[in-house]
């Protein structure tokens, strides 16, 4: 009974600050807030999904224009899916994360009808080739356990999507939990608190060299960067390959870690509120996209449909030489009970995962007075204040570092917290009573963040800078690029564009350091909320 309740109050207290449109019937409106916009007639079909089925558009636009209707497509991550789920208000028609995991766990009041799943993937490591030969596991079958000794011995090192944030994350370290704990029928609450798998686990994410909130990103800075390896979907491995040989690189060979499999399933489902024609408009999408003309098209984007093999048509697809295995049979892990998941989120949170070092600098100039500063702590409380943080599986662990640099026209103070106790709490009480004025010079912060980073064994910690502006900075990219260069290693410098914050500026940050710009203009909460499941 205390795990019902517990998972109950965890659903209710999600809170998915969507970026809504001016209607959820039948019928569009302009500027509907939506990520694209596919097709354009009067009637409109509004979908939520997970981002790796953003190269399906192509094949929606299809239906779009075939039945004179307009698909708005809203990505978000599946675990943010399942949160909607468990809101009062659903503003979609349609939702559709990359398992029916989070449908079983988060809709609850079971408001979803007809899901089916639209395609099949596995969960798989990409290692670079030459790499994979090296470690022995070409032509072969690889276990978790090989793998551990691969990162136990300092040969293998991967990027991976955070297990509390993604589904390909998540879905992958359930795998190596199962593996780890030599396969049970089901995990229980006890099976976690055996000490054996704590060290392992924690051997295991040690071999984490970037984290994502998303997989479909993950897979463009796996590609922008110098990376030997990430765990991602199939689909997304063979879209990296091309890639990657279009430039003449060296493409990545796949292992199935065959103890510890998972599956996305991708099951596309209706909202239903009692509105007939937006379900029968619904129900024909859905048999368009299982149809096998268009499962076929599915197919030659790397997605399987179904589970014994893919058809001989797209073989050439599934290359051989990439270690893609056409003909595997994919045997699914069973996912825990609700409560028990959460449990292992927590503890990959908690316990499990490789300690963040974050450094936050924060605009503290006169145009964040008033509303902007308003704004800027009651987002700082929802991390910072750990009962907030852990309503979105965002809570600190005991050996987490987190510094604060509040900045105008140059930097104020630097302060720096701890753990998960007190002295996180502290930081946010400093936060909340700094004062608000003067310019804005976001470099002055960042190259300041830089040289405390160096303080530290880097290789210890998943570090990045989150860098807030709300105004055109003073200073220049080229203050900061030799202190960066003088560090030795790739730290992410996120920015949170923030009123008339100068988003060229943001841009080339991000791209120098192989980061990325979230928009805080409509929600800055949920927008730092997004980049900390980054690291």
């Amino acid at each position: 009974m205390k795990h019902i309740r517990r998972f109950t109050a965890l659903l209710l207290m999600f809170s998915v600050l969507l970026t809504v449109f001016g209607g959820c019937g039948s019928e569009g409106t302009e500027g509907s807030g939506a990520d694209t916009v596919l097709g354009s007639g009067s009637s409109v079909l509004r979908i939520i999904s997970g981002s790796e089925n953003a190269e399906l558009e192509p094949i929606l636009e299809e239906f779009a224009e075939q039945e004179n209707i307009r698909i708005e497509m809203t990505y978000q991550g599946s675990l943010d899916i399942m949160r909607l789920l468990g809101e009062e208000e659903i503003p979609y028609d349609a939702v559709w994360p990359a398992s029916s995991l989070w449908l079983t766990v988060g809709d609850t009041e079971h408001r979803i009808k007809h899901a089916e799943s639209i395609s099949i993937t596995p969960v798989v490591f990409g290692i670079r080739k030459s790499l994979a030969e090296e470690l022995g596991f070409t032509g072969r079958e690889v276990s978790v356990s090989d793998l551990l000794q691969a990162i136990q011995s300092g040969k293998l090192r991967f990027c991976m999507t955070s297990a509390t944030q993604s589904n390909s994350g998540a879905s992958a370290y359930i795998g190596f939990l199962y593996a780890l704990l030599g396969n049970p029928e089901v995990i229980t609450e006890e099976d976690l608190q055996s000490e054996s798998l704590k060290t392992q686990m924690k051997e295991l994410l040690s071999g984490v060299d970037r984290s994502s909130g998303s997989s479909d990103w993950l897979k463009d800075m796996f590609l922008e960067g110098n990376y030997d390896a990430m765990v991602n979907y199939e689909c997304l491995i063979i879209q990296a390959n091309r890639e990657l040989e279009e430039r003449g690189e060296e493409p990545l060979y796949t292992v199935y870690p065959y103890d510890g499999l998972s599956i996305a399933d991708s099951p596309l489902g209706y909202v239903d509120k009692g509105e007939d024609r937006q379900e029968e408009l619904f129900l024909k999408l859905q048999e368009y996209l299982l149809s096998e003309k268009t499962q076929n098209k599915i197919q030659r984007t790397g997605r399987r449909s179904g589970y014994t093999g893919v058809s001989e048509e797209n073989r050439d697809v599934f290359r051989s030489d990439w270690g893609m295995q056409p003909d595997r049979v994919l045997s699914p892990i069973k996912m825990p009970a609700a409560d028990v998941l959460f449990e292992c989120l927590n503890l990959y949170q908690t316990d499990f995962r490789k300690p963040s070092l974050t450094v936050y600098c924060l605009d503290y100039s006169g145009s964040m007075s008033g509303s902007g500063n308003k704004q800027l702590v009651q987002a700082m409380e929802q991390l910072l204040i750990q009962e907030n943080a852990r309503e979105n599986f965002l809570q600190a662990s005991e050996n987490e570092i987190n510094i604060l640099i509040p900045f105008d026209d140059g930097v104020i103070d630097t302060y720096t917290a701890e753990g998960n106790g007190s002295e996180l709490e502290a930081l946010y009480d400093e936060v909340k009573n700094q004062e608000v004025g003067g310019g804005t010079n976001m470099y002055a912060a960042a190259v300041r963040g830089i040289e405390m980073l160096k303080e530290y064994d880097l290789s210890q910690y998943t570090p990045a800078i989150i860098l807030l502006t709300d105004g055109q900075s003073g200073g220049s990219i080229y203050d900061f690029e030799p202190v960066y260069a003088e560090l030795g290693t790739r730290v992410p410098v996120f920015s949170i564009m923030f009123g008339d914050a100068d988003e060229t500026q943001l841009e080339e940050l991000a791209e120098y350091t192989n980061a990325r710009v979230f928009d805080g203009r409509e929600n800055l909460t949920e927008a730092f909320r997004s980049v900390k499941g980054y690291n």
